[in-house]
């Protein structure tokens, strides 16, 4: 890999990568660079989707925990280079995502969490961390002060940052205050900074919904992953490489 990283800079005559203990980021140079390389993928996979003359079709589930918004600018890319796109898209738990993938209705997912089936394949495409999230975070030294009889706001209760602040709550013997389901995830993290409640949330997400008050979980509930879920016999098309590829930077 290091042969193969000289090659790339001594081609474009400036540093590309810095170098890590567990890999290397890229420089500034770097990241212009990978920017057109997606460009090039992106161009390819449409080129070979019409040689192949494949039907331009898309079925597409995602677990609560991610929501759909999150996958907006992935949509606009792919509705622009193909007009006549057909796109099935489904939310729920992940349960029920996994199988709606078995009985052939959906064809790939993302999934938030820890998913695990035997009948399935799952793919890492990223590592995350959970935080608690709310305005009532500031007034409180300790986890269990700030949880304790807190309101608590969710999309869902069978989605990871339920499951988890569940285990919280079970683990260090608190109580909870009222809960109340926000199934619009911007409105919901909103809510937690005017300091209507608590909820849980990834830690990407934070600069993304310009996020004040969040707090670290303990660091046995504070790992999660971000995956793709597909059968183990699915052949991804060009259109799902596509959009995959664009998922990328998730």
């Amino acid at each position: 890999m290091t042969a193969k990283i000289k090659k790339i800079e001594n081609h474009y005559k400036r540093q590309l990568f810095i170098r890590k203990p567990k890999g290397v980021e890229l420089t500034e140079s770097g990241m212009n660079l990978y920017a057109q390389y997606k460009k090039m993928i992106f161009t390819w996979e449409e080129t070979e989707n019409k040689i192949y003359q494949q039907e331009n079709v898309l079925r597409f589930g995602t677990n609560t925990s991610l929501g759909g918004m999150r996958f907006y600018p992935s949509f606009s890319q792919l509705y622009e280079a193909y007009p006549d796109l057909s796109i099935t898209m489904k939310t729920g738990p992940t349960g029920y995502i996994e199988d709606e993938i078995l009985a052939g209705n959906l064809d790939i997912a993302y999934a938030l969490g820890h998913p695990k089936h035997k009948n399935l394949q799952y793919i890492q495409k990223a590592e995350d961390q959970l935080v608690i999230i709310g305005k009532n975070m500031i007034n409180h030294d300790s986890l269990e002060e700030c949880l304790n009889h807190q309101n608590i706001l969710l999309a869902s209760e069978q989605c990871c940052y339920a499951t988890t602040l569940e285990s919280i709550y079970t683990d260090y013997k608190l109580k909870k205050g009222e809960l109340t389901h926000i199934y619009d995830h911007e409105a919901l993290i909103h809510f937690t900074q005017l300091g209507m409640g608590i909820s849980m949330i990834a830690k990407s997400l934070i600069e993304k919904y310009n996020i004040q008050y969040y707090r670290e979980t303990p660091e046995q509930y504070r790992d999660i992953g971000l995956y793709l879920i597909t059968r183990h016999d699915h052949v991804f098309t060009p259109i799902e490489k596509q959009f995959i590829g664009l998922n990328d930077s998730l």
